[in-house]
């Protein structure tokens, strides 16, 4: 159980006003309080549980007490499917990225919202940003886009290291050929960055269909496999692709957009680390979901629908800017930068890069991830053909 704090109490204070002016859904009280067991498989808490917490302050007649908990996103969806098995889901609400939502869909392990609850929730498609509604879509109707981030892929350096950068995936490949074992990007299957490496290349590299891993990605399976031969392992996770960059045992690592701003706030990275893009790059957009496991009792339900419509209202939004983890954060229309708390605004102006990402979203083209089956596949032959074979 999360103690209260006077940050906890003020933010119930500030979610009670929230939940009023927003005017979020009626909903029924249960017959008591009701503990809420909620875990995080993305990161996703560092954007959203100062807003949860307001929540669980503002609401004291509907739940008792938020129980927080991290577990691997791969791990997951086999512990939810044997307590659905067995009748006995004590999981109420899931955070996480589009691995684990795809996954989770490709396996039928979520509740379906839409059009299920429709009636309960807000009209998605007017209130989410555009691009934070096309990531919507890839939920399949069973999850919730409550952050969003462009994403990348882009390549974050150490200046001192690397004198120029390259321009081009050639270029990228003939610097690893010189520079051996000194890039590194993490196991897309459980990292935002490597994700967006994965699923950027075959728009850098002019392949036929970037939507189509299996038949459209001739380029990239060769270039990835050819790249491979100059890294020394993939790490399981994006931090350590950070860890590695600071204390100088690589050079150059894949990164995205919250990844390059928050590790040099939180002071992991060098602040002076810089960024680079290679000519033809989209954006693949990322986001984080929230969704509700199938098997949940019935009268739980309604408290959940709740707990993710006021992670909707603007209020709410403003806290994920954060400290630029998943920048910008907010998936809502009209949430600047202005309502986010002061530290946020703090953050974001000293390691934001002034006006250099405001101008990149601008003039760069943004497409979303594969869909659940399609990204399911792209893991699952990144696995075999290029993270089996690593510097082979």
């Amino acid at each position: 159980m999360v103690g209260t704090t006077r940050r906890t109490l003020l933010g119930g204070m500030a979610g009670m006003a929230a939940m009023s002016a927003a005017g979020t859904t009626a909903r029924a009280a249960p017959a008591s309080p009701i503990a809420l067991n909620i875990v995080d498989v993305g990161g996703q808490l560092q954007l959203t549980q100062r807003a949860l917490e307001s929540y669980w302050r503002a609401r004291p007649d509907t739940v008792s007490r938020m129980n927080f908990s991290q577990a691997p996103a791969p791990e997951l969806p086999g512990k939810l499917q044997a307590q659905q098995n067995a009748g006995r889901v004590d999981i109420d609400l899931v955070l996480g990225g589009v691995d684990i939502i795809s996954n989770g869909v490709d396996l039928g392990i979520w509740t379906k919202l839409f059009p299920d609850h429709a009636s309960s929730l807000p009209d998605l498609q007017t209130l989410l940003l555009p691009a934070a509604y096309d990531m919507q879509k890839l939920a399949q109707g069973q999850a919730v886009c409550v952050v969003f981030c462009p994403g990348g892929p882009l390549l974050e350096y150490m200046p001192d290291r690397v004198k120029q950068p390259p321009a081009t995936a050639e270029d990228l490949l003939a610097w690893t050929r010189a520079n051996k074992n000194r890039f590194l990007y993490a196991r897309p299957a459980n990292s935002g960055p490597g994700r967006a490496f994965l699923m950027g290349m075959p728009y850098i590299l002019g392949d036929s269909d970037p939507k189509d891993p299996a038949g459209g990605w001739a380029k990239t399976w060769s270039y990835l496999a050819e790249l491979g031969k100059n890294i020394e392992y993939y790490p399981t996770g994006t931090s350590a692709t950070m860890k590695e960059l600071a204390e100088g045992s690589r050079d150059m690592v894949a990164s995205h957009v919250g990844w390059d701003i928050n590790p040099r706030a939180l002071g992991v990275v060098p602040k002076e680390a810089q960024i680079a893009t290679l000519k033809g790059f989209h954006f693949v957009t990322d986001a984080q979901y929230m969704t509700i496991p199938k098997g949940i009792a019935a009268d739980r339900i309604p408290v959940l629908l709740d707990v993710v419509n006021y992670m909707l209202t603007k209020p709410a939004q403003a806290m994920t800017y954060d400290k630029g983890y998943f920048y910008p954060g907010p998936s809502v229309r009209d949430v600047p930068l202005s309502l986010a708390p002061a530290e946020s605004q703090k953050v974001i102006e000293e390691f934001g890069r002034g006006d250099f990402y405001t101008k990149l979203f601008a003039e760069t083209p943004m497409d979303t991830q594969l869909e659940a089956k399609k990204l399911v596949y792209a893991f699952e032959r990144w696995d075999k053909e290029i993270g089996a074979k690593v510097g082979k």
